[in-house]
């Protein structure tokens, strides 16, 4: 019987043997497929993250051109606003200093002494022309008065006094 107990033992280890491995197995094919799931989830992750870094770094590219597009425009409207500049376009279209303003008043009457604008003579040719005071720009409404309402204006017409409404006057061209 010795024989036989050793040769039962025998057979009860090498079964026992193949019921282990054989509980392992899906225990550790689980612990693989969650282990490779987890790096698959994490590079995923990991590219979305990058395509957004991209993105953005896009965006504030683009944020940089257009403040910069923003500051260009603006230093060309105040160069449009330069006093020196205005009056210099001013005179290229012909046009020269209002003189001094009238107001109509509404019962009709005329309040300042109206005249027409006149070109300031030439300069010497080698001259170079003298600085003018800057004044109201040329056909804008008459400055509001102490007193009046502060709301928008119309621009008013000029009226021609009684004594040379009758004479025209040629305006000079500018050379």
């Amino acid at each position: 019987m010795n024989a036989q107990q050793r040769l039962a033992r025998l057979t009860r280890s090498v079964g026992a043997g193949r019921t282990s491995t054989a509980a392992r197995t899906p225990f550790v094919l689980l612990v693989v497929v969650l282990l490779g799931s987890g790096l698959l989830a994490l590079l995923l992750l990991n590219a979305s993250l990058n395509k957004g870094s991209f993105q953005v770094t896009r965006l504030e590219q683009r944020t940089t051109e257009l403040g910069e597009e923003e500051q260009a425009l603006e230093q060309e409207v105040a160069s449009y606003s330069d006093p020196a500049g205005l009056r210099e376009r001013a005179r290229e279209l012909g046009m020269v200093p209002g003189g001094p303003p009238a107001f109509l008043e509404p019962d009709g009457t005329v309040r300042g002494s109206p005249e027409p604008a006149t070109a300031p003579p030439a300069p010497p040719p080698g001259e170079a022309p003298e600085e003018e005071t800057p004044g109201p720009p040329a056909g804008a409404g008459p400055s509001p008065e102490p007193g009046a309402s502060g709301g928008p204006q119309e621009p008013q017409p000029r009226v021609q006094p009684e004594e040379s409404a009758g004479a025209a006057q040629q305006p000079v061209q500018p050379e």
